[in-house]
């Protein structure tokens, strides 16, 4: 596919498009793709709720991508694919689009950095922070979480940029022998400080929902470069192998 051509893209998540994350996502997206959203809420409060909703999931994946003719899709969101751990692979036999799930774009983008060592930055607590550590192991990244934790994943909501930037300070402090920064989940917010942190700190961070642009619009042959947003957009590097 040509940047000229016409594409569109479904988001499957439980936000809605008003969500502010995703307006900054739009951002992101040239403007002959277009982005369509499907709300799925598979939790109410209770992230851990999501586990074992793998056949919903894929069902509505299916319906989306056939109702709205889309070229591919994104699946945002650590904990459904963590606690659903088939997924993409259900993905994949399910669909005939190319798919961008959080954890496995991110993974990819970390790759094109040769980044070994992570810290891992979430909302969320120990436990889940554990299992996407593990997730990430199945790529050869190595993760690492800070001490420093948010009492409710939906503290990071009342979080500033200048906030976000103080919590990954504190963090590489703790973890200073890394590779690079990932953040996970949506509500902790770097997309403003991407390229501040990046200066400051030295080294590259990666967002998921940069990580999921930059690995889908790749999939379907579109290179968007994009400066103001970090490095992994504004060098847009290859697909790593495999």
């Amino acid at each position: 596919m040509t940047e000229q051509s016409h594409s569109r893209i479904g988001w499957l998540g439980p936000s809605l498009p008003s969500s502010s994350h995703i307006k900054k996502f739009l951002n992101l997206v040239p403007a002959n793709v277009e982005v369509v959203y499907e709300q799925l809420i598979l939790h109410d409060g209770v992230l851990k709720d999501v586990q074992g909703k793998q056949e919903l999931i894929v069902s509505r994946a299916v319906q989306f991508a056939l109702r709205d003719k889309l070229d591919g899709l994104i699946f945002p969101g650590a904990p459904r694919e963590v606690w659903n751990p088939k997924l993409f692979e259900a993905f994949t036999a399910a669909l005939k689009i190319p798919v961008a799930t959080a954890l496995r774009a991110s993974a990819a983008a970390l790759k094109t950095f040769a980044a070994k060592r992570v810290l891992l930055l979430t909302p969320f607590d120990p436990a889940l922070n554990q299992l996407i550590r593990e997730f990430l192991g199945r790529f050869d990244l190595i993760a690492t979480s800070p001490s420093e934790t948010l009492p409710h994943y939906t503290d990071a909501l009342k979080m500033t940029a200048a906030d976000v930037i103080a919590y990954a300070r504190r963090a590489i402090a703790e973890q200073s022998q890394v590779d690079a920064i990932y953040f996970q989940g949506a509500v902790l917010d770097p997309m403003d400080c991407l390229e501040q942190m990046e200066r400051e700190l030295n080294l590259p961070v990666i967002a998921s929902n940069p990580a999921m642009n930059w690995y889908l619009l790749s999939k379907l042959g579109v290179k968007h470069p994009l400066a103001g947003v970090g490095r992994l957009l504004s060098t847009w590097p290859a697909l790593p192998a495999g």
